[in-house]
């Protein structure tokens, strides 16, 4: 029976296993209803079992909870009908055209009024130009389009999208967003699995899984907040040289390179403004910067057994 409650996902304690390594580690979420929350992390950090343990895929090996308001363990066919998830390789059929692919899906979810659907999700899409095509001739950025239009024809109140821009050019990836929170703001809640931290600062929240085990969420202020780093900014010749060097020193415990300087981190205020004075002596400049979600999930995931 669906349950009333305050979130689109609510689960705790979620665990999975293969071949006895642990994929997934006692994993709590919560999401409302029209949240757009990024779901981050390294590849094998169990993303995507997670989402196919939401959408009745896979059952969980221990932990308890609902989606859209059914049980994850015990509901699994209802849930179903309420989601569209949209895989991270493309998976509709190459040598059927865009509209014969949406009349495929339509069918699967028994739409009755299948014409008037497929005329409006197409319309909707923009792919009216397209719809007699085959599909391998489109573009990536309009495959991707065809695969939303495939996760929406049925109506969902939940999406499921894993890495749905990986391989798209930026103005396709910009239009995509767009679209996500024209559905967000229409109620439909939004979990996406995404690689790119300009992605990631268009959430609302987020939640940072590192080898099956969530390491912070939020909101991408009260992660960067949370992780409590501090940032500097060096510039000046022989970069390269100079990250050597700075790996050997006490209190800097991450360097990135950011363009024309490197960003150095740690949490030791003391050591790492003692490694700054040395920099600015030895004629580097140096600048407090603000830390970012690149530099605090690159800290993460290098921590150990993180």
């Amino acid at each position: 029976m669906k349950k009333s409650c305050n979130f689109v996902i609510d689960v705790k304690g979620i665990t999975k296993s293969f071949d006895k390594k642990i994929v997934v580690n006692n994993l709590d979420l919560k999401v409302k209803k029209g949240e757009v929350y990024g779901f981050l992390g390294p590849n094998g950090s169990g993303k995507t079992t997670f989402l196919r343990m939401l959408c009745g895929l896979l059952t969980p090996d221990g932990g308890s909870g609902t989606c859209l308001g059914y049980d994850i363990l015990h509901e699994q066919e209802k849930i179903k009908n309420e989601i569209g998830y949209m895989t991270q390789k493309f998976s509709l059929y190459q040598d059927l055209t865009v509209d014969e692919n949406l009349d495929f899906i339509s069918r699967i979810y028994r739409i009755t009024n299948r014409k008037e659907r497929i005329k409006r999700i197409i319309t909707r899409m923009g792919l009216e130009e397209y719809k007699k095509q085959l599909v391998k001739n489109l573009s990536g950025g309009w495959k991707q389009r065809l695969a939303l239009a495939a996760c929406l024809i049925h109506g969902p109140n939940l999406l499921l999208l894993d890495e749905p821009t990986a391989g798209v050019d930026p103005r396709s990836r910009r239009d995509f967003w767009e679209e996500i929170h024209q559905l967000a703001g229409q109620g439909i809640t939004v979990l996406v699995t995404t690689h790119y931290m300009d992605e990631a600062e268009r959430c609302h929240r987020l939640a940072y899984l590192a080898y099956g085990n969530l390491l912070t969420s939020g909101t991408g202020d009260e992660v960067v907040r949370h992780a409590n780093l501090m940032t500097w900014a060096i510039s000046g010749d022989n970069l390269y040289a100079l990250s050597v060097q700075l790996k050997k020193m006490k209190g800097i415990e991450q360097i990135v390179v950011f363009g024309s300087a490197l960003h150095i981190s740690g949490k030791d205020g003391a050591l790492i403004e003692a490694c700054v004075q040395k920099l600015v002596k030895d004629n580097y400049k140096c600048e407090r910067v603000l830390s970012n979600l690149e530099d605090v999930f690159i800290y993460l995931t290098d921590r150990p057994g993180g």
